[in-house]
Formats: structure tokens, sequence, C-alpha cells
């Protein structure tokens, strides 16, 4: 159900009621359609639409789709139901969500609006419970009311739900969200006795004994809660696109969340994944003043994005155009990194996007709020509306990118990475659950060291989720402590067929609801490994004093410490003291190494400095071929390949011009002499490639 009216969204969030100033719409879309922009999405609030039960206030958002269709922008209308009414508030007071603590949201200033009707817990109807019904009544009527307002508007693209898809860690402890808890538990456990029997717990007399846990441990109960919790809200997102599509069946839903995957799909419920199936059009927002600038974190905000989208369109839905001022993010650090975005800036942090495969950017500000904590903030305008650099920059890119002649570039896709970075949920909910008062948190410094250390190596690390293990034949599983004796079969299947599975200590240790397996790996994996567990030591405090050698190399360790014995496999590496620390072995059609610690920890926690030639060496392990080899490190490649025409993308994000030699797979063909997509003027014609610092270079290639 994708629009076919636009060849590249590209716009900003526009109206929040009450910023910009009424007095400069019309000069401010006028500016946008001469600028190229043809997108424009605006936050519609419940509390600021609704003053009274059954009152609607629709003036001003008229304007904006009548301002858009008269400039020939189209617009994404965001519903903010979590904007709640303050008559809504008192009505329902009984059914204001509870946080752990006890403690009951209320209507608070939105800190991203300057406008009353916030809870800022990111979940449900903002200060309210969706779990109610009088409040899901309420707030259905809204949603319907608007989509019967706008569905046949000509400027209308389609609908933005569940702003930034996540939830507080705290709530929902309201008796509604309770009672829909102990339905969710009969449903899947379907007697108290079976309850009993997996929480360990005996005197349950009644389904209203059950209490949902307070404080988060590594028990079944708290993975239930975190589970329901998950289904709860996801169930809400389906009921607001269920409510919309009851009206308007032809326009698009989206959705967009914040690359939250790792770390937050366990505490605040950041599953891409779940949120892209549902929608059209998936989007994220990342804002690199609150992110930091690194470049493997710009690809990741990206990259975790395009996994989840699963083939669908996805676009970098919220994009910084400013500066970021006296926000806790930004204290302390570098002027340069995001606190004040330059032209440059905007262009490689769009383009880096547009490399990982977004199809659309929108700033997440047009101009700057006039109110509240982020005055000032994101806007690629002037806080008066003016044309700035910036601006000059993002019309530049948005009149490109909207060139007839990019079309075939937008058809491109980029291609499978070589090595995927497996996702498996359970993972992180039990080291959620089992480090949860610890300040060692190396679940994410794994993820996050291993897919660096690949992208700083020159491959494409893609996230692959579980369940999409089927279109990949090799595959690095960092941290993975946990998972189903389920996922254990599949896992096991997909490697006796031919894949290549590289897993760090531990794999599976704990397996159904968090229960220790008496032989390691656990749930069968042994002989997938060729290897048994001969010790461990969980001391992710002192984890850096972990090393051993792999072939030539010395490594250093984090996180666990698991030695073995062999049953079946080859010893490829032993610990400084001796003990067998890595196994190789062959199962099936297949292969896997078992490395008994977590290099990539210490990849993360040395920014880069340690292990960077063992993650090569694995690369090499595998036998696996790059798709593009540069000379110049600093530097990242990726390819897109359609049916019109293949491309590759040359990424510098250094202040200094970059050169490199090229060698490409064969199976990719060649570079093409002569212009280049981008920049605009910019020839190739043989040798080395030189591109421009904060830049892009983007050359066709020839089929092989």
């Amino acid at each position: 159900m994708l629009r076919n009216d636009i060849q590249f969204p590209y716009g900003a969030v526009y109206f929040r009621k009450s910023n910009p100033p009424q007095e400069h719409w019309e000069r401010d879309y006028r500016v946008a359609a001469e600028d190229g922009l043809n997108i424009f999405r605006h936050w519609f609030m419940w509390g600021a639409i609704e003053v009274a039960p059954g009152v609607y206030d629709w003036e001003e958002y008229d304007r904006q789709l009548d301002l858009a269709a008269r400039n020939g922008l189209k617009t994404v209308i965001a519903e903010l139901i979590h904007a709640v009414p303050d008559w809504a508030v008192r009505k329902f007071s009984h059914a204001l969500q509870v946080n752990a603590d006890g403690t009951k949201l209320g209507s608070w200033m939105g800190v991203s609006a300057a406008t009353g009707g916030f809870s800022n817990n990111g979940g449900g109807a903002g200060a309210l419970t969706l779990n109610c019904p009088e409040v899901k009544e309420a707030a259905g009527n809204f949603l319907t009311a608007l989509a019967t307002r706008y569905k046949d508007h000509p400027a209308i693209y389609g609908y933005d739900v569940w702003n930034e898809c996540n939830y507080s860690a705290d709530v929902d402890y309201s008796s509604y969200a309770k009672a829909t808890f102990r339905k969710w538990l009969e449903k899947k456990y379907g007697s108290l006795k079976a309850l009993a029997k997996v929480w360990h717990r005996y005197s349950y007399a009644e389904w209203d004994d059950i209490e949902p846990p307070v404080h988060m441990a590594p028990y079944p109960e708290c993975i239930d809660w975190l589970q329901f919790k998950r289904d709860n809200f996801y169930d809400q997102m389906q009921w607001r696109i269920d409510t919309i599509r009851a009206v308007d069946s032809k326009n698009v839903i989206a959705a967009h969340g914040i690359s939250g995957a790792i770390p937050n799909m366990a505490a605040n419920g950041c599953d891409d994944w779940l949120a892209a199936s549902k929608v059209e059009i998936y989007g994220f927002t990342w804002v690199q003043a609150r992110k930091g600038t690194e470049p493997w974190k710009t690809w990741y905000g990206v990259d975790i994005n395009r996994a989840a989208a699963r083939g669908k369109t996805f676009w970098h839905a919220e994009r910084q155009g400013g500066p970021l001022w006296l926000q806790p993010q930004v204290i302390g650090r570098n002027k340069e990194d995001g606190r004040v975005a330059e032209p440059e800036d905007i262009r490689i942090w769009s383009m880096t996007s547009l490399a990982g495969g977004a199809r659309g950017v929108l700033n997440l500000r047009w101009r700057p709020l006039l109110d509240g904590p982020l005055f000032g903030a994101f806007g690629a305008y002037g806080m008066d509306g003016s044309r700035t650099p910036r601006s000059d920059m993002q019309s530049a890119m948005a009149k490109w990118a909207n060139d007839q002649a990019q079309a075939v570039l937008w058809d491109a896709k980029p291609v499978r990475g070589e090595i995927g970075i497996l996702v498996v949920r359970e993972t992180q909910e039990w080291d959620y659950l089992l480090n949860y008062d610890r300040k060692e948190k190396p679940y994410p410094e794994a993820m996050w060291g291993a897919y660096r250390a690949f992208l700083d190596n020159g491959v494409q690390p893609d996230w692959v989720h579980i369940d999409d293990i089927g279109a990949y034949d090799f595959l690095y599983f960092p941290y993975p402590i946990m998972f189903t004796a389920e996922q254990a079969n599949r896992l096991k299947t997909w490697v006796e067929n031919g894949g290549t599975l590289i897993t760090e200590a531990c794999p599976g240790y704990f397996g159904d609801r968090g229960h220790v397996g008496q032989v390691q790996p656990n749930m069968g994996l042994d002989a997938v490994f060729g290897a048994q567990e001969e010790t461990v030591e969980f001391m992710p405090d002192i984890g850096d004093r972990i090393h051993f050698e792999f072939g030539e190399l010395a490594v250093d360790g984090g996180g666990l410490l698991q030695s073995y014995r062999l049953n079946g496999g080859t010893a490829r590496g032993n610990f400084t003291d001796g003990r067998l620390a890595v196994v190789e072995n062959n199962f099936g059609k297949g292969r896997t190494l078992l490395i008994g610690t977590n290099p990539s920890v210490a990849y993360y926690r040395s920014n880069g400095k340690a292990n960077a030639a063992f993650f090569a060496e694995l690369l090499g392990w595998s036998g696996r071929e790059r798709h593009v080899i540069l000379s110049n490190k600093t530097l990242f490649a990726r390819i897109h390949k359609g049916e019109k025409g293949s491309f590759l993308w040359l990424v510098n994000p250094t202040r200094t011009i970059q050169a490199t030699d090229v060698a490409l797979a064969d199976r990719h063909g060649s570079i093409s002499s002569g212009k280049a997509v981008w920049p605009i003027g910019h020839e190739h014609n043989g040798g080395q490639v030189e591109v421009p610092p904060r830049d892009v270079v983007i050359l066709p290639l020839v089929e092989a």
C-alpha cells in the first residue's frame, strides 16, 4: 500500500501545537515547496484537539493540510493519543497508569512539544492506561474522528502510529493492567496449578492472588511480565492501526522507533522487528546529538532498521538538522560531536542512512521550538523560519533525490551482508534480569562490539533476528547466555544444513524459563560444538583479565569465561592458564567455532583497540569473501543492486578528503567510468576514488 506520488519522501516534522507561529505558516509552506521538500508530518495531539468530551477543534490542523495541498506537499498524520486531554485525566482518574513504586502518572508538559497532556512514559494513552475499556473507547473515538475527517483530503499521505515505539520500564501496574496480565497468564498456562509449577509459587487460591513482579530479577515470573508488557503494548499498537483502518483503507500506515532493539528491547519494548511487521512503512529516530557521531553508531542506527523492515520500505523518520543546547546527552561532549550541526553533518548523516537502505528522510523539526527546554533544537531553518546554510544543504539533497534521474538509484537495495549478528529477544530479556542491579552490561557491549568489529574490518554486518536465520549462511552470536530449546533446535538444524556459526561463551547456559542446563553447552548443543564445559566463571566485573590465543594471535576476552574438553571437536586455542578456550567443529554440512569468552566486549570497551586482527581472522576462517575491499579503512562501502542498475556507495565520515583503491568481488561487476550519481558533476575514470569530507561518492556498476 505504498504511495507512488512521491519519488523520495524528503521533509520534516512541522506543526507541534503551538509551534511554529501561525503568522509564518503560509511562508514556511511556500519555502518548503521552493526548497524541494515534499512531505510534512504533524503531531495530531488528542489533548490539543478534543477540547471537551466529543468537542473537537480541528481549525489549525485543517489549515496544515489545506496549505500542504496548495503547495504540493503531502501530510503524514502522527496520532498522539498519549497526549491526553486534561478533562480525560480527571474523568478517568481511576485509570491512571501506575509506576512500579506505586506512584501514578499525571498530565505534564511535553518536552518535545511544550504542550500539556504528556506523561513521557512512551506507551499506552499517556497518563492513562488503554487496558481500561472507558479510556480505550474515548481514545478510539478520537482516532475514528481523526481518520474520518482527513482520509479523503488531497494532501494526506498516511498515518504514523505510536510515536517512537517504546514504553517505560516502570509501567503499567494499574489495576486494569494487572487484570489484563492475569488473563494473559490464564491463556498461556491454562490453570493456576500449571502456573504455580513454572513460577515456583504454590499457594495461589485464585487468579486475583497474582501480582506482577516489582523487583526485576532472573525468575520465570519476571520473564512473563516482560513478555506480557511487550504483547500488551504491541496489541494496543495493532488496535490503533485497526481503528484507523476501519475508517481508512487506502492511505499508508507507518510507524517509527528509536533504533533501540539493542539494548532496550527487553526493558522498554523497543522491538523494531515486531513494530515494523505491523505497518507498511517503518522508520527510525536517530539524533547524533543524543547518540554521538562515531561512524559505527550512525551505521547501527540505520542497519538495525533495515533488518527489522525485512524488505519493506523504511525511512529515517527523524533526522537531526540543527543544534541541541543544554540537554544532559550533550553536556561535556565536544562541540563537533553533534552539538552544533553543520551543513556537512546533515549531508553525511543523511547519506549514511541512504547508503544503509533508507528511502525517505524527515528532519525531526522544520524549525526549532520557541518554548520549553528543547528551544532552538534540531531545526534546519532559523528560529524565525529563515533559510540557513543547513537548510540550503537539505534543499540541495531533496531536489537531487527527487530528480527523475535518481529513480533507478532508489530502486536498488543494499545486498545482504557477509555476516549476520544474531539477535534473540529471550537472550536480552534474561541478561536484563540477570544484570538488573549491576553496573556491568555485557550484553549490549558484546552486541555492539561484534557489530563494530566486523564493520571496522570492511564487512557489512547485518542484524539477524532468530526467525530470519534461513536467509543467511554465516552468523556470529555474541553473549548467547540464554535461549529456548526450540531456538536451540532451530540453530542445530541450521548448522546441520550447512550454516557456519561462531558463538561466544556459554551458549544456551540458561534454557527455557532461565533454567540452568546440567550439561553445557546446553540443550544438546554440545554435539553441535564438539565440546563440553570443563569450568565456567561468571565474573564480568573482572572480565578484562581474560586472555587467550587463536593461532598466532593474542586475544583479549571479556564478560564470561568458559573452558572446554573436547567431545569430537578440534582445539583451536587456549587461555593463558592453559585451559581450552576455542573449539572448532564440523556438524552435518556446517561448521562451528566456540569461543569461551566474549572478545566482542573487549573490542567495545577498548574502542576498537583490542581484537581487530582477531575479527579479521574470523572472517578468513569462515572463507567468506568481502563484497568490497578498500585500501583506506576510514571509508565504508555498500553495494546496492536493482533490476535496472547497481551502485557502489563510498562513505567518508571524516573531515578530510580520502582516497582509496577499490576491489569488488567478481559477482558485483566493475565500476563504470564517467559521471558519478553523487556528488553532482563528479567523475571517475579509473584509479583511486576520492571521496570529499563528510560526503559520499555513488558510482554506477557494470554487471559482471
